[in-house]
């Protein structure tokens, strides 16, 4: 009876719920896991191993460059790397004029997204869908085929080396994908709270502030580090807007700097790049987990 129950358990029990489920896998299903498994490691290999080479590099000294193994490791921290990345290399100058670029024109690509995807999808009026094709037109309309017109028309606005000018562009360039992004996801708010909201007297605004908004926050991050990565690694803007070595940002200014400096001190060289990647990736991880649920949503409906 007791042999009799004990297997009738084994039965109902889900896969994986008992002690000794890895054991009883099947050979066969391992081996059909196994080039998952090595594709996976193999990724892992490229994507982590470049950074941990390029922060070890940044921490050794210029005698250890020469004459010895590339994949060596250093003898000590020598931190001082970081501090020549910010005192010869600028850094700190760079950093400073990439944030002014970017925040501003991240923070009016979103305001203005979220808001014309709203009026798009969530109001009704005649003539949206045309609207919305039009912005959809911008998406296509490449980069390198405006940059001299633009570049014309800054220079007659006197806006060459000056940061305002990567801040129209970026903003402008950015404006429509995410409204295309945007859109999506207000079709995925549902109707009835809307309509509810309006029984219970709330206006417009306050629908869209303080309904719509919240229901589209995965949203709202997921297009903003979409955008914060492209702003922060443009070079080509920069590089065509921007000629004073005071205006330069992040990737510019590292790029003048390998070009001055590159052949001569390895380890400056490998801070900076450190300083201009290692930020960027932190946020990435922090944000993570979020992004990926803005993402999924995105993808439920077209």
């Amino acid at each position: 009876m007791t042999h009799q129950t004990t297997m009738e358990k084994q039965r109902i029990a889900p896969a994986g719920l008992t002690g000794t489920s890895v054991a009883r896998i099947p050979l066969r299903t391992q081996l059909a896991r196994m080039p998952l498994r090595l594709a996976v490691a193999v990724l892992l290999v490229i994507e982590v191993v470049p950074l941990v080479w390029l922060l070890l590099s940044s921490l050794k000294q210029e005698r250890e460059f020469s004459g010895r193994p590339v994949w060596s490791l250093p003898d000590g921290l020598y931190w001082r790397n970081y501090e020549k990345a910010f005192t010869v290399g600028n850094m700190g100058v760079y950093l400073k004029n990439s944030i002014i670029a970017t925040f501003p024109a991240l923070a009016a690509i979103l305001l203005l997204s979220v808001a014309a995807a709203f009026g798009l999808e969530v109001m009704r009026w005649r003539g949206r869908n045309g609207v919305l094709l039009l912005f959809l037109a911008g998406i296509m309309i490449p980069l390198q085929m405006v940059l001299l017109p633009l570049f014309t028309a800054y220079f007659k606005l006197h806006l060459i080396d000056n940061l305002l000018s990567l801040i129209i562009t970026y903003t402008a360039f950015g404006l429509p994908l995410s409204i295309f992004l945007m859109a999506g996801y207000y079709r995925l708010v549902p109707r009835d709270v809307i309509e509810a909201a309006a029984i219970d007297g709330a206006g417009l605004f306050r629908t869209f502030v303080q309904i719509t908004v919240p229901m589209v926050r995965n949203a709202i991050l997921t297009i903003g580090l979409v955008q914060f990565f492209f702003i922060w690694n443009d070079l080509l803007l920069s590089l065509t807007f921007i000629g004073d070595d005071d205006l330069r940002t992040v990737q510019t200014g590292l790029l003048n700097f390998v070009g001055q400096y590159g052949q001569r001190q390895w380890g400056p060289t490998f801070a900076s790049v450190c300083i201009a990647v290692f930020p960027t990736l932190a946020i990435y991880l922090l944000l993570n987990q979020r992004v990926m649920k803005g993402l999924t949503a995105g993808s439920l409906k077209g």
